[in-house]
């Protein structure tokens, strides 16, 4: 561990002082690559000086540095995956700042289909963040929230090591949208073991708004919004990329090729399919027995996109099959008692690539059909249907003829049908209406033998909307917009009559009541909810790189089927779950700022925010309870008002051609205003540090070295509880509140580009993932007491482009 800090402390004090010795030629071009289209950053773009026969990459915020440059004409030649290369003639006569522009794959980005689907950056007040297709490769092998927390001020919520769900800000689950292919993906995302239904490799890039402003997709995203973009296309072309990765830790890796077709009347094609294959994980002294996982995916995108109209059609498959980790099965309280006290897991076996229960079988379909005209040089239509079919089992340890039959059975089939049209492009108020309507039908089947979690329930919303841009001038814009929401969900569930009565439900919901069957009532409670949704923010710019943005949101939320309708034991979590039928929607009042500048090689940001919510729905222990099978830990969804706020800092400096360091770190403060206490799950800060060293004339060599601290949260609620042992007749406390101690990873990131076979395009990447093997526990696993994270991981990629 020393030697890894006397190397940082190496690089962070050699590289300053290489870049300070005196050369005759000492004139430095600096700036950032920059998207023509929508105004984003392009990380890790190529900027080749012809002259000097030598080049740079920019780094993942898009900023590049030249040194050393002599008085004269050189001629200069941009490039980036996905795009044209773009040659240019540039004079210097001193040290300079200079934008350098590509624009991306000809037609396919100059169409309402691909405007609706990419933030513009540059005019949405919203913090935001794009991650490029170059990080997604990388994450091939890894899941949408590993790849997320990248961000600055993003961590995860995860179930072992493969079912990962982002937080941002502090917030995660229903709060968050995400917007896969221009489509609204609906996979059961109220459940804490949920994790996102996608293939991150049918992506392009990918946006992250901060917050409810991206009000085109919904206005319920009080968290944020993600936005998985869709490939775009060069005319008249075939091309296509092929990457594998391998993996020590797990014995696996991922497979992902695709091929794409184009041809010069604006037709084309996109197949892509993918292959994840794990078995059990290894923490540094012990395998985690049935950690495994196998996960395909395949998409397919057709169409025809021209100037004045065009359509686009849109299918995936997306199928997980994820062990969850045998120690974390407990049959009662006593071996939750067990499993906290042990310093290592209760069951460890050799390693295996099996997949046995408890385990998770997840099948998710999406298909889109898309259609945009443009009626004016200042109006644009769209029109999309979309539907999605999700199917969950969930597998618990079963004896008997129960044995292969799943404990949760749930399926949920949705229509959605939308429109938008953009006004007054050409003018200084440009807008966006558009209207919405979804319906949903969630079937929970009986045959499980195991009373259901979720009900039976059909929900409808309906929607408008209307978001506009004022330009004040070229320094000056403002931004806003508002969104009206209505949702109806109409459920039939069966009540316990001795809960239906202990919950008080007789007297506030009686008139539900359909019929009594022995212990049994058979309600049928209709919930309708109105929210609105708004924002308003600007962006003033200065001087060449610098930027101030501003926005306040509003955003109104009502409460998903888990929270109104949990009313029994959860297998997969192994606790009781109980929702409440009076549950009313959360309203979020977020105010946030960006500042950000770049004074030639130095670049900050700094982004605080600010979050009042009213009716926060949060999922906390209370208790035990006492079943057949044994006493199980409570957990009971409650109302609360609540504040959240924070801060994301982000800091970069170019030291020379080679050399460039990056850090980040992201502070979080939750508290429960009415109870006075911490929010339980806020992620701790953290810190992180990335040196990188790149030699582009030596194979376009990259080289980084990466440091990751997480402190210990020391604010957290006390959800500690007596439970009653049997065994020894006496009551214990059982301690699920306090948190891991910090811990501090380094990784190694390496990636070369070698000629093979006559392939200029091919890619090669070596990585350590927990260089040190390090030996910790996540606060945001919800599996840390049964076992510690995963060890060091080796990791051989390779990349050919065709």
């Amino acid at each position: 561990m020393s030697r890894i800090y006397l190397f940082s402390l190496y690089l962070f004090v050699w590289s300053p002082l290489a870049a300070q010795q005196p050369d005759s030629c000492n004139f430095a071009l600096t700036g950032s690559v920059i998207d023509e289209h929508d105004q984003s950053r392009l990380a890790y773009a190529t900027v080749f000086v012809k002259e000097l026969n030598r080049g740079v990459v920019a780094d993942s915020l898009g900023l590049y540095f030249i040194d050393k440059l002599c008085p004269g004409s050189y001629t200069i030649t941009v490039s980036h995956v996905s795009c044209e290369p773009n040659t240019l003639s540039f004079d210097v006569r001193g040290s300079a700042n200079k934008d350098l522009f590509l624009e991306h794959h000809i037609e396919a980005l100059q169409n309402l289909t691909i405007e609706g689907l990419k933030l513009n950056d540059r005019l949405s007040s919203a913090p935001s963040e794009r991650l490029d297709i170059t990080v997604l490769e990388r994450h091939s092998g890894n899941s949408l929230g590993d790849a997320l927390q990248e961000i600055t001020g993003i961590s995860a919520l995860k179930t072992g090591r493969t079912l990962v769900k982002p937080i941002i800000q502090g917030m995660y689950g229903s709060r968050i949208l995400i917007i896969n292919q221009g489509v609204r993906l609906q996979d059961m995302e109220w459940g804490e073991e949920h994790a996102p239904n996608v293939d991150i490799n049918s992506a392009s890039g990918l946006t992250l708004v901060k917050g409810a402003s991206a009000l085109r997709y919904g206005g319920d995203a009080i968290g944020g919004t993600i936005i998985i973009e869709p490939s775009s296309f060069l005319s008249d072309t075939l091309y296509g990329k092929t990457s594998v990765q391998a993996q020590s830790n797990g014995r696996g890796g991922a497979f992902n090729s695709e091929l794409y077709l184009s041809g010069k009347t604006g037709w084309f094609t996109k197949v892509q399919a993918s292959l994840k294959r794990f078995g059990d994980f290894k923490a540094p002294d012990y395998h985690l027995t049935n950690t495994g996982s196998l996960v395909t995916g395949v998409s397919l995108n057709a169409g025809n996109h021209k100037k004045a109209q065009g359509f686009d059609l849109f299918y995936s498959f997306f199928d997980a099959d994820v062990a969850i980790m045998r120690a974390s099965h407990i049959g009662n309280i006593d071996d939750l008692i067990q499993a906290i006290n042990s310093q290592q897991p209760l069951v460890i076996s050799d390693f295996s690539y099996r997949i046995d229960q408890p385990k998770q079988e997840v099948t998710h379909h999406l298909a889109r059909i898309k259609y945009y005209r443009s009626l004016s040089k200042a109006t644009d239509l769209e029109v999309q249907y979309d539907f999605q079919h999700n199917q969950r089992f969930e597998f618990d340890i079963r004896v008997g003829d129960d044995k292969t039959k799943a404990a949760l059975d749930l399926e949920l089939i949705t229509h959605t049908v939308s429109g938008s049209t953009k006004l007054n492009k050409t003018s200084n108020v440009p807008l966006e209406v558009g209207v919405m309507y979804r319906n949903q039908v969630n079937f929970a089947n009986p045959d499980t033998g195991i009373r259901r979690l979720i009900p039976d329930y059909n929900r409808n919303e309906l929607a408008g909307f209307v978001t506009g841009t004022y330009h004040l001038s070229d320094h000056l814009k403002l931004d806003g917009g508002l969104r009206y929401d209505f949702v109806r969900i109409d459920a039939k569930k069966f009540y316990q009559t001795s809960r239906w009565l202990e919950r008080g439900y007789d007297q506030d919901f009686g008139e539900t009541v359909l019929m009594e069957i022995g212990s049994q009532i058979l309600v049928n409670p209709i919930f309708d909810f109105h929210s609105f949704s708004g924002t308003i923010g600007a962006n003033y710019y200065w001087g060449n790189n610098a930027e101030l943005r501003i926005n306040y949101a509003l955003a109104q939320r009502a409460p998903n089927p888990s929270e109104l309708f949990s009313d029994g034991l959860h297998q997969s979590a192994s606790r009781i779950e109980l929702g409440d039928l009076r549950i009313a929607q959360e309203t979020s009042h977020k105010i946030g700022a960006t500042i950000k500048n770049q004074k030639g090689r130095w670049y900050w940001e700094l982004s605080p925010y600010f979050t009042l919510l009213n009716n926060y729905i949060l999922l906390e222990p209370d208790g035990v309870e006492q079943t057949i099978r044994g006493a199980f830990p409570v957990w009971v969804y409650r109302p609360s008002d609540v504040i959240i706020m924070g801060l994301d800092a982000r800091t970069s400096f170019t030291w020379n051609h080679h050399w460039v360091s990056d850090h980040r770190i992201s502070y979080i403060y939750g508290q429960d205003t009415q109870l006075g206490r911490a929010l339980i799950n806020i992620p701790a800060s953290n810190l992180k540090n990335k040196v990188t060293f790149q030699r582009l004339e030596w194979y376009g060599l990259r080289l980084s070295l990466e440091s990751s601290i997480h402190f210990k949260q020391s604010r957290f609620p006390n959800n500690n509880f007596q439970a009653f042992l049997p065994v020894a007749n006496t009551f214990t406390e059982v301690d699920i509140s306090n948190t891991p101690r910090g811990y501090h990873l380094i990784n190694l990131i390496s990636t070369m580009e070698l000629p093979v076979f006559g392939l200029a395009g091919t890619t090669f990447g070596f990585s350590i993932n927990n260089l040190t093997n390090t030996k910790y526990r996540d606060y945001l696993n919800r599996l840390r007491f049964f076992g510690d994270e995963v060890g060091r991981s080796y990791q051989l990629s390779i990349k050919v482009t065709y």
